[in-house]
């Protein structure tokens, strides 16, 4: 991947989002539903996009929220749906155009009080604590975000009253709802203007700040981080949590500096990420140059993106962790220092995270669930108690709370953030420190990620290859363990390839919006190692796929 000249620097003006032309194109233009690109798509967390395309735009959000609300009358969940925006600039706008509809719809909402914005994993709380002990007229949820994807993008996503991420089952049939509404050029809408649902008896205030601020110390030792007196630092990237974080050092009285407190739709505070994009990423050097910056003043600093779902960790001596690194740690600790967990309580990890959290769950004789790629396949586990901790590589994940019970089924950047707080304290040693222990005693690996082109037909042909058509027995020197196509926690397909060897192993999967294939590659042998896999890998992948025609 090439790296453009103006990753870590400064965003220049000339890449700044023109936000009222942004915002008219949400209102003005129409999405045509016979483009497919222009149609309502439910991915991995909702449906993205962006005004500018015609794939993010007002029509879109009616249909979207009308379908919601077919889907709550069949399924018969009729409790409030808890409402929930982060900073992006087509986020208010969706919000309206989905309060116009719910309101329309008799829905009772939950909206904030002030209007605050409202991070992800609040909103998953917010339900989850609502229908606890419940067994009729439950809760679920709507966030508008795009996550940390660039400030032209809009996202919607839908939780279930199960608090997380909605299955495939679900987006599919919302999604399908949509875009027939669409197509019929939103006649089936329901809607009411935004001071008639403001003053809805069915439109309602809730103190999300303080439903989930005054609980967190059932899901993390907030005593040990302010006994401990240590310095620490948040960046909150301009995101949705901006103001949680006062309220946090206040509650807990901990020694925490919010080092960016603005909000700005176009994001002019960030630096450039490392494809010349402005992306709110955490887990991204690039995007997190700032806070790198200022490593030597804190014991232990983080950040989260903008709907505040995804953590990043920087320390004094690495700076920012990778992902992997950190889940590793966090593994380690949480299920040695958590003695009322259930002992049967598993680790999840996604196939494409790294094996040191396969050894790290080996040595602490915890069970592993393997999943695809996709925080979704973990929200049954979190929910029913069966894992105590979900993670991906992307730097997405949540445990359980002190007493094993569900905190939150969808991705948790704050609880993580405050983890590594939490570590150092307790400790003694920042995460940072506590990896490269790890690395001594369980192998020291190297990770990364690549692209390849493929074209369309390429893509769907390594979505569905199967473990036979790879006929080599050796993978970088040496025998190959295992081929999969299928997770081994829950047999879902990974829509890919993973082939395992001892010290080392690569998964392939395309993309789902450009016309590539990722390559994850580990190896714990070394960099001459990772790099021979990684040769060996496009080989193999290319060897079973269709020939461009010329």
């Amino acid at each position: 991947m090439s790296v453009s000249p103006l990753a870590g620097k400064p965003v220049p003006q000339s890449k700044l989002v023109d936000v009222p032309k942004l915002v008219t194109a949400y209102y003005s233009e129409v999405p045509d539903p016979t483009i497919p690109e222009q149609r309502v798509s439910f991915g991995t967390s909702g449906h993205r996009g962006s005004s500018f395309d015609k794939s993010f735009n007002e029509w879109h959000i009616l249909a979207i929220s009308q379908a919601i609300c077919l889907y709550r009358k069949k399924n018969q969940i009729d409790g409030p749906l808890f409402l929930g925006i982060d900073t992006h600039a087509l986020s208010t706008p969706a919000y309206v155009s989905a309060l116009e509809v719910f309101a329309a719809n008799n829905i009772e909402v939950m909206l904030a009080e002030n209007d605050e914005y409202t991070p992800t994993p609040v909103i998953s709380h917010a339900i989850l604590t609502y229908n606890k002990n419940r067994k009729s007229h439950l809760a679920d949820g709507v966030v508008i975000t795009p996550s940390h994807n660039p400030p032209n993008a809009g996202g919607f996503k839908y939780n279930p009253p199960n608090g997380g991420p909605a299955d495939q089952t679900i987006t599919n049939w919302i999604q399908d709802k949509a875009n027939e509404i669409l197509k019929g050029k939103l006649s089936e809408v329901k809607r009411i203007s935004i001071d008639q649902a403001l003053k809805a008896s069915t439109t309602h205030r809730f103190n999300y700040i303080d439903s989930y601020v005054s609980d967190l110390g059932n899901v993390l030792d907030m005593d040990v981080i302010r006994r401990s007196k240590i310095k620490l630092g948040v960046d909150p990237l301009g995101g949705a949590g901006v103001h949680y974080w006062k309220v946090i050092a206040d509650r807990y009285k901990i020694d925490l500096t919010v080092v960016n407190e603005l909000i700005d739709p176009t994001f002019s505070f960030m630096t450039v990420d490392w494809d010349g994009q402005v992306r709110m990423d955490p887990s991204s050097v690039y995007a997190m140059t700032g806070l790198i910056g200022m490593k030597e003043k804190f014991d232990v600093a983080f950040a989260c993106d903008t709907d505040h779902d995804r953590h990043g960790i920087v320390t004094k001596k690495q700076g920012l962790l990778p992902p992997n690194h950190f889940l590793s740690v966090a593994i380690q600790y949480l299920f040695q220092h958590r003695t009322h967990w259930h002992p049967e309580a598993m680790v999840g990890k996604t196939v494409v995270s790294s094996q040191m959290i396969d050894r790290v769950t080996a040595k602490l004789g915890r069970k592993l669930y393997e999943v695809p790629a996709g925080f979704k396949w973990f929200v049954d586990g979190l929910f029913d108690g069966s894992l105590a901790f979900g993670g991906e590589e992307s730097a997405g994940a949540s445990f359980v709370r002190l007493d094993g019970s569900t905190w939150t089924t969808d991705k948790d950047g704050i609880i993580l953030a405050l983890l590594a707080a939490e570590i150092t304290a307790k400790m003694g040693k920042d995460p940072g420190e506590l990896y490269q222990e790890l690395t001594k005693e369980l192998g020291n690996p190297i990770y990364d990620r690549f692209e390849a082109a493929a074209n369309p037909a390429q893509k769907e042909a390594l979505k569905r290859l199967s473990p036979d058509q790879i006929h080599q027995t050796q993978l970088a020197g040496e025998k190959i363990q295992a081929i999969l196509t299928h997770a081994p926690g829950n047999d879902a397909s990974i829509g890919g390839i993973k082939v395992i060897a001892e010290n080392g192993w690569f998964a392939a999967r395309p993309s789902g919006t450009e016309n590539i294939y990722k390559i994850y590659v580990e190896s714990f042998l070394g960099e001459a190692h990772m790099k021979r896999i990684l040769t060996e890998a496009q080989a193999m992948v290319d060897e079973v796929l269709p020939k461009e025609k010329k």
